[in-house]
């Protein structure tokens, strides 16, 4: 279930060409507040995004992802400080960057946090809490995540879609 080091972004080359970061054809994102709320605020955001990309086929998978990727930054990948008095308007705690290709669309969460989104070993995956990652897995054509560096650090943790091409 998902990837780490030097395979974490394996991935988003599965089988498809290259991804050339000046050939996405659109891209969105939104700061989101470090509230539970941001959940919802974020599906908003998605379903509105991919609505006016017409990517409908996948819009109720790829809300769950954003669902679970965002309530795991806001659960997981904050510290105390980052209350909404101590954030940073520039570089928001939480963000959702969605990217979009010919045949692939990426969700990406980044949070201000270094540590792994890897499961906790011995994690049980029927109980109500701590099924994200699985359900990421399990929704998404692949998963991973990438530490940041410089000033905004944390990590972004990632999903790929395949998308529909006009043929299929």
């Amino acid at each position: 279930m998902g990837t780490n080091g030097s395979t974490m972004l394996q991935p988003l080359r599965q089988g498809l060409p290259p991804l050339d970061p000046a050939a996405v054809s659109n891209a969105a994102s939104c700061a989101l507040p470090t509230r539970f709320e941001a959940v919802r605020e974020a599906r908003q955001f998605t379903k509105r995004t991919l609505g006016q990309w017409d990517v409908g086929d996948c819009l109720d998978d790829v809300c769950l992802v954003v669902s679970e990727l965002v309530t795991n930054a806001l659960r997981h990948g904050l510290s105390p400080d980052d209350t909404p008095i101590a954030q940073d308007e520039r570089h928001p705690p939480v963000r959702l960057h969605l990217l979009r290709w010919t045949e692939r669309l990426v969700c990406a969460v980044r949070d201000a946090s270094h540590d792994s989104p890897l499961p906790r070993e011995g994690e049980d995956f029927s109980a109500e809490s701590g099924r994200g990652l699985f359900l990421v897995d399990s929704f998404a054509d692949g998963w991973g995540w990438h530490p940041l560096s410089g000033s905004l650090g944390g990590k972004i943790v990632w999903a790929l879609f395949r998308l529909r091409t006009p043929a299929e």
